[in-house]
């Protein structure tokens, strides 16, 4: 790093957003926070993210010792004094990272990695929100898993799918042979199971067969429509509040999946109310946000909505919490375990995901879906 790129990256920030050159520059468009620093913290450049998720201007962290932003600063001092003086090339550790009390409040955990520069000896640090890291691995477990459901769920279904009829088919025609009341009871038994079993079929291969109708879609449309529909169904004892950033901009997207998906989860939400709406305090709250510079699937994005549907109710047990995606799984004695699968292959279609978090007293499902 020569004297002249110093005296740069010490220049005012938009003169040197300027004159830096290209590789630093890209920096910015890292969904990562980085900062370039002197061995003794001096904090030369700070990258987009980093400003956003301290909640401070590039020129504010410019100011001051890199280290004064870490809750126990000591080791990371040691390891950039050590990388700086090229003990070695970089080095990695866990920290946790002051935010404003203003924005934020609670420190953030981070995993450092310290990098020596080429030349001089000024050290870059990129700092990876230990959160962020988890999610987005477990975003990656879910787009697998995702795909795997889809090619097993149409495979079972159609291997399903042929025989049903030819089954359907052998008892009308049993039935029509049969002089006994008492027994065409049975084949109308057999019958019946067959058209369920066709019916849930149908419900396995909709999302694949249907086609996918894109247009202009408003998510407080699509919420106002799915309130109306859960409050129709249970109009006693369930409150759903409404918590809209109405300044989000339409989207293209399937406006009809989009409430299919939304109204899977919300019912879900309410069918696992039961006990709070017979006492009256049932609540599930539709919640929309923007999201800035937000990794979905792999892909930053510079703009993402995200929609919080959340309950107060007992929350999904241990033991299907990290299954609750897959199809036929279930934490209600009768359901059929389509509806959050359903909604994950919707969500998916507008290159969007689903998180959840649960415990007693709060869930909370978020989709996040890219904005243009």
């Amino acid at each position: 790093m020569t004297d002249s790129l110093r005296g740069v990256l010490r220049a005012e920030p938009a003169q040197a957003r300027a004159l830096l050159p290209d590789h630093l520059d890209a920096l910015d468009y890292l969904a990562t926070m980085v900062a370039v620093v002197e061995p003794d913290g001096q904090c030369l450049f700070a990258n987009a993210a980093f400003e956003e998720i301290l909640g401070l201007s590039r020129r504010s962290v410019m100011r001051e010792s890199i280290f004064d932003w870490f809750i126990d600063p000591a080791v990371l001092q040691d390891i950039v004094g050590a990388v700086a003086s090229n003990e070695y090339a970089t080095s990695r550790l866990q920290a946790e990272l002051k935010r404003h009390p203003n924005v934020f409040g609670e420190p953030l955990p981070v995993q450092c990695i310290v990098t020596r520069l080429e030349h001089g000896d000024l050290v870059l640090i990129e700092l990876v929100e230990i959160e962020q890291q988890t999610r987005q691995e477990r975003e990656e477990r879910a787009l697998d898993q995702a795909q795997a459901n889809k090619e097993l769920i149409r495979n079972l279904a159609h291997e399903i799918k042929n025989p049903l009829g030819g089954i359907r088919g052998a008892a009308q025609l049993l039935q029509m042979e049969l002089e006994s009341k008492s027994l065409t009871e049975y084949t109308q038994v057999i019958i019946h199971e067959a058209d369920r079993l066709q019916a849930l079929v149908d419900r396995l291969l909709a999302p694949h067969r249907r086609p996918h109708l894109v247009g202009d879609v408003n998510i407080h449309e699509v919420c106002e429509r799915v309130r109306s529909l859960i409050l129709a169904e249970f109009p006693k004892g369930l409150k759903v509040w409404r918590d809209y950033d109405t300044s989000i901009p339409d989207f293209r997207g399937d406006r009809e999946q989009l409430i299919q998906a939304v109204l899977n989860i919300a019912h879900n939400a309410a069918q696992a109310l039961a006990e709070r709406i017979q006492a009256g305090d049932a609540k599930l709250t539709l919640r929309t946000r923007v999201a800035r510079r937000v990794t979905i699937n792999r892909q930053l994005h510079r703009l993402a909505l995200v929609l919080h549907i959340e309950d107060n109710g007992p929350g999904i047990p241990d033991a299907i919490r990290d299954r609750i995606f897959y199809p036929l799984v279930s934490g209600r004695e009768g359901g059929s375990g389509l509806g959050l699968t359903l909604a994950q292959t919707f969500v998916q279609q507008h290159q969007g995901t689903i998180e959840c978090e649960s415990e007693p007293g709060r869930t909370v499902f978020r989709i996040l879906i890219p904005l243009p």
